[in-house]
């Protein structure tokens, strides 16, 4: 089987999306599954050109800096080729420019069409287009949702909690729960005391982590003001927040104002294959306050790796934290949440315990178990498609 894929963002970029795309083509590629992903050329764009990967001409998005938005006649300009390749699905995975290409090649060359709906847009418009009344945004949200659900053959979401929020705007057509798996070398590796070295980071000091895009709908504002009340329990604690974004300065001038310099600290990117295993390794505790995740997949990755996680238990997070193994729910507010860290940092016996059962958890998501249900909806995509196009051509 063939697989066309189109999505608006890919790696260098590094989001969610990005690494769902990257996580499920290697996995599908292993069962035989062969797939080709159109995405956008980015400016200083180092990476080695793939042979399945079509990069599209792209232009600067004035709102959205990190972003690039492909060129729709460059995309049109390779359907003469696709065509050649014989594919046997379109599968989506954003819903701007990608969305509405992937619907016209998916006619053009007579596929059936799917998507997988990966964020939460009805509350992170707001954050990017701030002078627009919020319950607008959500509203047009909500319309542009379902018109683009409901002219696919079906819909991928990787949490009920999404599913749920489709299903109340009105989407018809099939949904189906498929959580993001996590590869085989996520639960190995990393080395915590090598990480702290290189960072100059003693042994005495508590560590938290946050891992993620840092953007305004991450909420890290919140956990800035728990880290404000958790260091009088626990004076050596240091939050590290790793990953870049638009909402970097402002958390920088909010650290300043608070006073907080000595307990939180900016890292940038790490490398997902390498130093962010260390990362991981190194931290007592994973947190992460974000209440508009569709799955959470870096909650999984710092438990596959034996991390213990603090969270809010918020749409697709729930998903992985309402068994509270290997984790804790917190409290929606930055005093109680900081009230369940510092019960984890001082009880060593049951933070241990906790690292083990995450690790026990996150085996749940293992990318076979995941890769090998969309192969098998992948089937039943393609197989409906042609029977009916069959029933069309008869009648």
């Amino acid at each position: 089987m063939k697989i066309l894929m189109i999505s608006d963002v890919f790696f260098p970029r590094i989001n969610g999306v990005s690494t769902s795309i990257e996580t499920f083509r290697t996995s599908l590629k292993a069962r035989g599954i062969q797939s080709t992903l159109i995405a956008p050329a980015y400016p200083q764009d180092t990476t080695a050109t793939q042979a399945d990967i079509i990069r599209i001409p792209s232009r600067f998005i004035p709102l959205d800096p990190e972003d690039r938005m492909m060129q729709r006649k460059d995309i049109r300009a390779q359907i003469d080729t696709l065509r050649e390749q014989r594919f046997d699905l379109v599968h989506i995975h954003t819903p701007f420019i990608a969305h509405y290409a992937g619907v016209e090649l998916a006619r053009a060359l007579d596929l059936p069409c799917v998507a997988t709906y990966h964020t939460f847009f009805e509350e992170y418009l707001f954050h990017y287009v701030p002078f627009l009344p919020r319950n607008w945004l959500r509203g047009a949200a909500r319309r542009f949702s379902r018109q683009q659900c409901n002219e696919l053959d079906g819909v991928i979401v990787p949490s009920r909690a999404m599913a749920q929020a489709l299903a109340g705007y009105g989407v018809e057509k099939p949904i189906h729960i498929l959580p993001t798996g996590i590869p085989e070398h996520q639960f190995h590796g990393g080395d915590g005391c090598h990480f702290r070295q290189r960072y100059g980071i003693p042994k005495h000091r508590r560590l938290l982590l946050f891992v993620g895009r840092v953007a305004h709908e991450k909420n890290i504002d919140f956990l800035i003001d728990m880290v404000s009340h958790l260091r009088i329990a626990e004076p050596d604690v240091l939050l590290l927040i790793t990953g870049e974004g638009p909402a970097l300065s402002n958390l920088h001038t909010r650290v300043q104002r608070a006073q907080l310099g000595e307990h939180v600290r900016f890292l940038g990117y790490l490398d997902r294959h390498s130093e962010l295993h260390d990362c991981y390794r190194a931290a007592e505790v994973f947190v992460f306050a974000s209440r508009t995740e569709t799955q959470g997949l870096v909650l999984l990755e710092a438990m596959a790796l034996g991390t213990p996680v603090v969270a809010l238990a918020e749409m697709g997070t729930l998903d992985i934290l309402e068994s509270q193994r290997g984790c804790r729910i917190a409290p929606r507010e930055a005093h109680g949440f900081a009230q369940v860290v510092a019960s984890l940092l001082s009880d060593r016996e049951l933070l241990n315990r906790l690292g083990s059962e995450a690790r026990q958890h996150a085996q749940q998501w293992r990318t076979e178990e995941m890769s090998g249900r969309l192969a098998q909806l992948y089937d039943d995509w393609v197989s409906t498609y042609r029977t009916q196009a069959t029933q069309l051509r008869a009648a």
